[in-house]
């Protein structure tokens, strides 16, 4: 992978985003957006991470104007519902078990911007995802797995994903934070 001539900032805190963009060859920095996510359930889900991304991009590039600056927001949506990350351990439950044996969406949406060349490029991936019919204990052992709390519906393509899902129409990466097929192909601008 040949690295962008600017410098590269994951404005992010998951872990799973920054192993997604080490794993394709980047050299890039972390630093996490200090800003509070909007939690509208009143905004179509498209939109609302759309805004968030945005919001984590500028909170970050406000002060890196040089640098290319990546930020994403992911959220599950059910049945016209958005599901973000769980407060506690009750609801990644009531998460996960609305979730089981039926199929949903997984949006992200990413926002790539460098403040000094006044370049923005906003995009949402959308994949289709099935879970497989579970029984409650075999929910409440797949918790016992992972740490639900900071995933979106409550679960983690990445970590023992197979044990839960049936089927993924669609970006894999996509489902774990980042898309990164669509990531490449907007960082291939900056490379010469």
């Amino acid at each position: 992978m040949t690295n962008p001539t600017s410098p590269l900032i994951l404005a992010s805190g998951s872990p799973r985003r920054k192993d997604l963009l080490g794993e394709a060859g980047y050299e890039f920095v972390v630093i996490p957006p200090q800003e509070e996510e909007v939690d509208d359930p009143s905004i179509p889900i498209g939109e609302l991470t759309q805004m968030n991304a945005m919001l984590k991009a500028d909170c970050v590039a406000v002060d890196y104007a040089e640098a290319i600056v990546i930020a994403a927001d992911t959220l599950v949506l059910r049945d016209g519902e958005a599901l973000g990350k769980p407060a506690n351990m009750d609801e990644a439950r009531t998460m996960i078990r609305s979730l089981n044996g039926r199929a949903h969406q997984v949006f992200t949406a990413v926002c790539i911007l460098q403040n000094s060349t006044e370049f923005v490029e906003e995009f949402t991936v959308i994949t289709d995802v099935q879970f497989k019919q579970l029984t409650d204990a075999e929910l409440d052992n797949y918790h016992k797995l992972i740490e639900p709390l900071d995933k979106a519906g409550a679960y983690a393509a990445q970590d023992h994903g197979e044990l839960i899902i049936e089927s993924i129409k669609g970006s894999q990466t996509n489902v774990v934070g980042l898309p990164m097929d669509e990531v490449n192909a907007v960082l291939m601008r900056f490379t010469k």
